[in-house]
C-alpha cells in the first residue's frame, strides 16, 4: 500500500493486463461432434434468471436458467445447458438438449439429446440423436429438409410406379 512519506518510483511502461483463461475445447465438444456452442456466439439466460414469455430473435440462445413460454429462432441454435430447465414450445434450426425440456420442439435441421438431457414432448425433426442414458417420452415426426414427411400417407399412390413394358406393334 502507498503512503505519502514513501518515496515513489515511477514507470513509464504500464504493467500488462493479465491473460484470461480460455475454457478448454473438451467443454463445448462432444467426442467426433460439431461443438455445442461456444461461449460468445449466442444470447445466454444463466443459471440465476427466469423468464417466462415469448422468446423470438435472430442469433442462437443458451439456456442454463428457467424459461417458460415459447421459444422461436427458426434459423439458429437453441442449446439447454445442464443446468437449463425449460416448459417451452421450441422452434429453431437445431436443439441441442443437456437439461430438461418440457414440451413439444421442432427443428428444421436437428434435436440432439445428449446423456444427461430429458425431453418430455413431441419432436419434429429431419434428424434426431438420442444418446445413451437420455430421457425421452413423447413422440417423433421425421420430416425431409423441405418440410414433407417421410412416411408416405397410407393409401396413397406410390410415388414410382413400375414402368411400363413395351408393347411390340401388331402385325395383322
Amino acid at each position: 500500500m502507498w503512503k505519502p512519506s514513501q518515496p515513489t518510483s515511477i514507470s513509464n511502461t504500464p504493467t500488462p493486463e493479465p491473460a484470461r483463461p480460455t475454457p478448454p475445447a473438451q467443454a463445448f465438444e462432444s467426442a467426433g461432434r460439431a461443438p455445442v456452442v461456444a461461449p460468445g456466439d449466442q444470447a445466454t439466460i444463466g443459471k440465476g434468471l427466469f423468464f417466462k414469455g415469448e422468446i423470438s430473435g435472430t442469433e442462437s440462445l443458451f439456456i442454463d436458467g428457467k424459461v417458460e413460454g415459447s421459444i422461436n429462432l427458426p434459423g439458429n441454435r437453441v442449446t439447454v445447458g445442464r443446468n437449463g430447465q425449460v416448459a417451452a414450445s421450441i422452434n429453431a434450426r437445431e436443439i441441442v438438449v443437456l437439461g430438461k425440456i418440457r414440451g413439444n420442439v421442432s427443428a428444421s435441421d436437428r434435436v440432439d439429446i445428449r446423456a444427461e438431457g430429458s425431453l418430455a414432448g413431441d419432436v419434429s425433426a429431419a434428424r434426431i440423436s438420442i444418446e445413451d442414458g437420455a430421457y425421452f417420452k413423447g413422440g417423433i415426426d421425421i420430416r425431409k429438409p423441405d418440410g414433407k414427411p417421410t412416411v408416405p400417407v397410407v393409401g396413397a399412390a406410390p410415388a414410382a410406379a413400375e414402368p411400363a413394358q413395351p408393347t411390340k406393334p401388331s402385325q395383322a
